[in-house]
Parts: structure tokens; C-alpha cells; sequence
């Protein structure tokens, strides 16, 4: 079998294949070709992809190689161009929100290609080694504090000076799945105080062990999903919610919130009268930019001030900024998943139809669409 790793577009700065990974794949005995520059933005040579046994594509010659290609590994799917050259029953593995790409659906149907969705890889003991959407959401989390931090005009540590006392900075976190509990974990290493809040009373328990303060709301009845995600909330459940934490806001120095769904918008969770509630020079970090955000005034893919002196970053793929790291966790998820379905005898993945890994992240079989 045949890995083909094409470019990524220009604002992409994570690879999906790592030169380590690639020896870990000559192991199984599969080739695997890359396209020409594609580790530049994460600081991964194309010798080094060399040395690892890769077959560097140049770029003039991607077209062609994605017709004879088995599997190609992405961080995101390609474009229609690229896929219109993809050849028949070929396995395409990346990121793939629908909430973004459904235009994409009808050329995987057309294409008969395998589709498999990282985000959509259950959350079990069998799979942790291949949760890619776990392990970008936990960069994504300590990069939102980093990037937090860098825009707040104060220190995020308690100083005691000559010249008197610097408080500590306050955080409130929305969310305590990964990338909140990462946020956590990582403001408190720095020195900060922070509180978070969750609608699942039964992560209390992990924000209090990182060292943070629960905000405990009464929202009624709140409901998980199988695999531990937070199920939507009504809306007069949000707008409780939005009360509660309009107090803590108004407070807080850093706000991060971490509410994306994937699929479908993401939930309103910081109103412009919660925004206005907040103090001049404070922060607002959206992790879930990617699918609308979770703030009112949001621009997508930029970072703006309110007219009150309020930051609002935006700029989304918060991971991307740690790419290099990024680049080395997703690489090592995508060969798990490989390596799991990986058949010696037959040289190609065991395609297990009842298998409940794929019935769960194989979003397009043979161009039959799975969801």
C-alpha cells in the first residue's frame, strides 16, 4: 500500500505525517510518498523526510500521484480540485467537519472514496492512542492561555515588589473538556487564579484536582453524550447559564471559552451584555472560532477590540501556533489508527464493515455516505 501526504493550504501550518512517523510506517511495510515542502511551516525538512525513507513528490507532479494513490493523510480535506484526481475506493483520512465541508459530500460519493473523520473516532480505552481531536484540543487549551496572556496588559502571577503588590490575574474558563482543562492546568501553572464552569457537574472533580474553583449553576437537568461531551443546552437553560456567569466575567481578566460542536453552529455563550459587563484591557479567547464561535461580536480569523477596551481573539487553529508539536501528537494518532487496521497478509487496512471504530469515524464507505 501506498501513503501519499499532499500539501497543506497556505494557512495550515501543521503536516499530518512527521519524519518519525515515516520510518514507523516503512516498519509496516507501506511506502510513502510527500509532497515537495510539505513539513516547511512546522520546521520538518524535506531531507529529513529523505532520510526517513519518503518519496519527496515535487509539486508539479501532485496531480498525478493522487491517481494511483491508496491512502492520503491530511490535516484537513482537500480541496475539489485535488480530489477530482483521487482515484477510485482510495482512503482519505483528516479532520473533516461537515459544519465546513458538506459541499465536499458529493465528490467523495462521486469519487467512491473511504472517507474516515478524526473527529468522529469514539472516545474509548481502545482508541486513545488515535483521538487526534483530543490531542489538538489540549494544545489548542494551553496555547489559549499563552495567547491570553500575551494580550493582557498585567502578569498572570501574584509579584510582590518594591513597589508594592501585583495581584494575580483571574481566569475563567467555559468548559472543562480537554482543551478547558488544558486552559486550566496551564493558567495555574503561571500563577493565575482561575474558576471554571461546566454544565456536566461530574467534572468538578478534575477542575478542583488542577487546582481551580467550580462555578456551580442550577440548570436543571444537563445530559452527557456516550462519549462524555456536553449535550446541547435549551435556550432557557443558556440564558440561565449567561446570568450566572455574567457576575464571574465581570471579573475575570482572561475569558476562554471552549463550547464547539461539531456538525453544526456553536453555541452563543457571551452575550454583548455579558461583554460589556467586563473590564477594560480584559480578554476574551474563542476556541470554537471554527464552527461560529461562542462570542457575540466575534470576527472569524482576526483579533479585535471592543469599543470598551475588550480583546476578542479570534484567529481560530489556535494549535497551529504550536505547530511543530501539533505536527508530532497528529502524526503519531494517524499511524495508530493505520497501524490498528493495518493487515499484514493483505498489505491494506481490514475494511470491517461491523467494526465499531469505523462504523463510528467512516463518515463515507465506497461513496456511500455514513451519516
Amino acid at each position: 500500500m501506498q501513503i501519499f501526504v499532499p500539501r497543506e493550504k497556505q494557512e495550515e501550518t501543521r503536516v499530518a505525517v512527521t519524519p518519525d512517523t515515516v520510518k514507523k510506517f516503512k516498519k509496516l511495510g507501506i511506502e510513502v510518498c510527500v509532497e515537495e515542502g510539505i513539513g516547511r511551516a512546522s520546521f520538518y525538512s524535506d531531507e529529513a523526510y529523505r532520510l526517513a525513507g519518503a518519496s519527496i513528490i515535487p509539486n508539479e507532479q501532485c496531480f498525478g500521484q493522487l491517481e494511483h494513490t491508496d491512502c492520503i493523510l491530511h490535516v484537513l480535506p482537500l480541496d475539489a480540485e485535488h480530489l477530482t484526481y483521487v482515484k477510485e475506493n482510495a482512503w482519505h483520512i483528516s479532520f473533516f467537519d461537515s459544519f465546513h465541508y458538506a459541499s465536499l459530500l458529493d465528490l467523495f460519493k462521486q469519487r467512491k472514496l473511504n472517507v474516515v473523520s478524526l473527529e468522529r473516532i469514539p472516545r474509548i480505552s481502545l482508541t486513545q492512542k488515535m483521538d487526534a481531536l483530543s490531542s489538538q484540543s489540549s494544545l489548542a487549551g494551553y496555547v489559549a492561555i499563552i495567547q491570553g496572556a500575551n494580550h493582557l496588559m498585567r502578569t498572570l502571577p501574584m509579584m510582590v515588589t518594591p513597589a508594592g503588590t501585583l495581584q494575580a490575574a483571574r481566569v475563567f474558563v467555559i468548559g472543562a473538556g480537554v482543551a478547558g482543562l488544558q486552559a486550566i492546568a496551564t493558567a495555574k501553572r503561571l500563577g493565575a487564579r482561575v474558576e471554571a464552569f461546566d454544565t456536566r457537574p461530574e467534572v468538578e472533580e478534575q477542575v478542583h484536582s488542577l487546582g481551580a474553583k467550580f462555578l456551580k449553576i442550577d440548570l436543571g437537568k444537563t445530559e452527557s453524550t456516550s462519549q462524555g461531551y456536553a449535550k446541547a443546552l435549551t435556550e432557557e437553560q443558556l440564558n440561565h447559564q449567561r446570568q450566572w456567569m455574567a457576575r464571574t466575567c465581570s471579573h475575570a481578566d482572561i475569558v476562554i471559552t471552549t463550547a464547539k460542536v461539531f456538525g453544526r453552529k456553536a453555541p452563543l455563550i457571551l452575550t454583548q451584555s455579558i461583554i460589556d459587563q467586563m473590564h477594560a484591557g480584559s480578554v476574551i479567547v474563542d476556541l470554537a472560532v471554527e464552527t461560529g464561535g461562542n462570542t457575540e461580536g466575534l470576527i472569524s480569523g482576526e483579533n479585535v477590540m471592543s469599543e470598551k477596551g475588550i480583546f476578542i481573539l479570534g484567529e481560530g487553529y489556535w494549535e497551529r501556533k504550536v505547530a511543530t508539536a501539533a505536527s508530532q501528537m497528529l502524526s503519531a494518532n494517524l499511524y495508530a489508527f493505520v497501524e490498528h487496521f493495518w493487515s499484514p497478509e493483505t498489505k491494506f487496512f481490514k475494511n470491517d464493515a461491523e467494526d465499531d471504530i469505523l462504523k463510528s469515524c467512516m463518515c463515507v464507505k465506497a461513496g456511500e455516505i455514513r451519516f
